[in-house]
């Protein structure tokens, strides 16, 4: 008989423990509210397509293409005198131009992820603030002085081309 009663107990025991954590891990998952927000304050903004003079010499030597997409802090962004679009375009003429973060006689070198680093760095350091969460590249292309005065069929070469998907224009007018 006792053996019966504790059967009993040691089956209802189960029964409640597999119940309470079958509930448990049916429970919706916890959202970080702060995380959420942070991810909603954020826009993709298409940049504009940037013509950037390669300069050696003294003379232009040909031209690199740029078209980057930046996440933004919408909040932050819209706060600014100038607008991060005009900012950006700016920005890749200190990278390309100013620092020469591309050596066309050695593309193998250039550095993508150091590249969008130090755009959005430099970005984020003359906003004073973390306007800028991230720098897209959509493509950079290099195209010689050469190649754009005789109309060649193959012009160019494609230094970088981003997976960044054609974004809806964003609302806010950037």
């Amino acid at each position: 008989m006792i053996k019966l009663i504790a059967t009993g107990v040691w089956v209802c025991i189960v029964t409640l423990a597999s119940v309470y954590f079958s509930l448990q891990m049916a429970a919706a998952p916890k959202i970080d509210q702060e995380a959420a927000d942070r991810q909603a304050a954020l826009e993709v903004v298409n940049g504009n397509v940037s013509t950037i003079p390669v300069i050696a010499d003294g003379e232009v030597k040909g031209h690199f293409l740029a078209r980057l997409t930046y996440v933004a802090n919408r909040e932050l962004a819209a706060k600014q005198a100038v607008p991060v679009a005009q900012m950006i375009t700016d920005q890749l003429y200190s990278v390309l131009i100013g620092k020469k973060m591309i050596d066309v006689d050695n593309l193998q070198s250039f550095d993508l992820d150091l590249f969008r680093k130090t755009v959005k760095d430099g970005l984020n350091e003359r906003f004073g603030e973390e306007v800028v969460a991230d720098v897209l590249v959509e493509q950079i292309d290099y195209i010689t002085k050469a190649e754009a005065v005789n109309a060649a069929p193959k012009r160019g070469v494609t230094i970088a081309k981003g997976e960044v998907e054609a974004a809806e224009p964003s609302s806010s007018g950037h």
